[in-house]
């Protein structure tokens, strides 16, 4: 045990220092408080995606991106979209990537990522496995669980710090709580689309694939998307509050591969259901979508 404190704190000061320059507020942390794995005495190891590619796939664009911006319609402000290919490192399709939006259970997708990057999915935690608490979190969308797991590794600025070591910038979210409760956390679809990248290529992406509700199948995602191409092929993290929908996760084309996204809507003029709808419309289309490589 002691001897796992003593590589985490290690691990961690260095993190911050390489990080300080580009981030300051984030050497102000103190990652000491990182809770120790009480079932593994493996160190900690780091994960960093592949370098980012922004170029923007111009056949793809002009293939799905007018039936996209016909979805989103007469408040194109209110969404931010974000769809990349994993295996081209393109993108496929982004609308207003960089702002920031209430992103609702969202935000569960950071708390549980940064447990599985500095805690064994088998460490135990109040009788329940890591494993079982994301997801708990995740699949059900339990607000609960995702606060005290945010907790119990350090809240806000331990969480930020965390995800700052996996190249994911921080001024790209703004984390109050752990379950996207609060209407002050925000972020920006590209900053969920990195969390995404980041555990697809973690060695825990099957414990965090396994969290994810499926369409049609599974979790806060079973009633939706049923009997669509969607279905069995959607992993993704449903987000609601009152004029707030999301959906983030990753998705399997036939023709292009996996890709992810972030798809956020704040827009209170409009119901629910309808943002729902709208959604997963966009989702359809890229499940349905045709090859993107010129004809």
């Amino acid at each position: 045990m002691k001897q796992l404190l003593n590589c985490l704190n290690s691990l961690t000061v260095a993190s911050v220092a390489t990080i300080a320059l580009a981030y300051p507020s984030i050497a102000q942390v103190n990652l000491s408080v990182y809770p120790a794995p009480s079932s593994s005495n493996e160190s900690i190891e780091l994960y960093v995606p592949p370098p980012e590619n922004n170029n923007i796939d111009n056949t793809c664009t002009q293939l799905i991106g007018a039936n996209i911006d016909k979805v989103i319609g007469q408040a194109p402000n209110q969404w931010g979209i974000l769809i990349e290919s994993i295996d081209r490192q393109t993108v496929i399709y982004s609308h207003n990537a960089d702002r920031y939006f209430i992103p609702a259970s969202n935000t569960k997708l950071f708390t549980t990522a940064a447990a599985l990057q500095v805690m064994n999915p088998e460490t135990t935690i109040q009788k329940k496995s890591l494993r079982d608490w994301v997801n708990i979190t995740n699949q059900r969308s339990n607000n609960f669980y995702a606060d005290t797991l945010f907790r119990f590794i350090g809240g806000a600025k331990n969480v930020t710090a965390i995800l700052a070591q996996l190249g994911i910038n921080p001024s790209g979210f703004r984390l109050a709580d752990g379950s996207g409760l609060s209407r002050r956390n925000t972020a920006t679809p590209r900053s969920i689309v990195e969390i995404l990248r980041v555990m697809y290529y973690s060695p825990n992406r099957d414990t965090f694939y396994a969290s994810l509700p499926v369409a049609g199948i599974s979790g806060t995602l079973r009633n939706r998307m049923r009997q669509t191409a969607a279905t069995g092929t959607v992993y993704a993290k449903t987000g609601t509050l009152t004029g707030v929908r999301a959906l983030s996760g990753y998705l399997e084309n036939p023709n292009q591969g996996p890709m992810l996204f972030s798809i956020i809507v704040n827009n209170q003029r409009v119901s629910g259901q309808a943002l729902v709808k709208a959604i997963d419309t966009i989702v359809l289309q890229m499940t349905q979508s045709r090859s993107c490589q010129a004809q």
